[in-house]
């Protein structure tokens, strides 16, 4: 691990590391990674103008919902808030996270907590007085990404020419993974094909027969069988191995995910270059954290599964 500090000392992280004294452990490592784009990050947000603002702005809310799903899972499960609230992403954080833990059910979350805060907006889907339980959590963040990607993808498209040209694949990409994502893991649950449908994103290339066909799909075959009339989406399941060690689904969005964020770079004058930049950084911590993890457990075989960015 002091090989790998010494080695990020030479590129653009520099001393990221540099007051932590004791043995250097994953969350370590992860944490000051994050702290650090969090700074890059604000560095971009303080100095951005509109509409570049609230572009950025628009950014921070994927995260903000992923954190405030967290900490009311964590809440479900008895853990302390205090336990929970250093796990959330630094880029989703928000004044009045702490309080999501006392709803009980998602009007009660709207009402006393999030109606102030800019997921707001993405909340009208959500209401109902159905209590927080795993299943109802799960249905309301994919309820809560469906209305953000959907107002993100309109706001993008507002802004026109090279904006809306390159965030264009990049957001509709995001839209169709979520549909992958939910209809497998929907299989065996107790979510019905209707109510499958209700949570998919609708600006997707999937939009609108694809999602029909996923809606109605029965097993991971037919999921594929979907993807095989998309050509990107047939590579991306293609690609992906069965056997233990292989590559998973997951690691194929994500190589897709990379390429279409490094074409972000081709372009000039245009806000994708942030949104790109964000994601790549992210993956590039991911890459850093993997790599660490495969030297502390001494998996030196697996140690290039890590997934390329340029």
């Amino acid at each position: 691990m002091t090989d790998l500090k010494l080695h990020l000392q030479t590129t653009d992280y520099g001393n990221f590391l540099a007051n932590e004294t004791g043995p250097l452990t994953i969350s370590t490592i992860d944490d000051k990674l994050k702290a650090k784009l969090l700074t890059e990050f604000h560095y971009f947000r303080n100095h951005a103008f509109e509409p570049l603002a609230t572009f950025l702005n628009f950014i921070t809310y994927s995260y903000m919902i992923d954190n405030v799903i967290l900490l009311i899972t964590g809440t479900l499960h008895q853990r302390p808030i205090a336990e929970l609230v250093p796990k959330c992403h630094p880029l989703g954080s928000f004044e009045q996270m702490e309080a999501v833990s006392i709803a009980s059910n998602p009007t009660e979350l709207f009402n006393a907590i999030l109606v102030d805060t800019p997921l707001a907006a993405f909340f009208q889907d959500c209401l109902s007085e159905n209590d927080l339980d795993e299943m109802n959590i799960e249905i309301m963040r994919n309820k809560l990404y469906k209305s953000y990607l959907e107002a993100f993808y309109k706001f993008c498209e507002k802004q026109g020419g090279t904006t809306a040209e390159i965030m264009r694949p990049i957001l509709e990409f995001e839209a169709d993974r979520r549909a992958f994502i939910i209809t497998i893991n929907s299989f065996g649950t107790e979510l019905s094909k209707d109510d499958r449908e209700k949570l998919y994103p609708a600006c997707g290339k999937l939009y609108p027969e694809g999602l029909h066909l996923l809606a109605n799909a029965d097993d991971y075959e037919q999921v594929k069988c979907v993807a095989d009339y998309y050509a990107e989406y047939k590579a991306v399941f293609e690609g992906v191995g069965s056997g233990t060690g292989e590559k998973t689904l997951e690691d194929a969005f994500f190589e897709h995910e990379v390429k279409l964020n490094m074409l972000a770079f081709n372009n000039q004058f245009h806000f994708g270059v942030f949104y790109a930049y964000v994601k790549l950084k992210e993956q590039e911590c991911r890459n850093i954290v993997w790599i660490a993890e495969c030297i502390s457990q001494r998996h030196r075989t697996k140690i290039n599964n890590y997934i390329p960015i340029f």
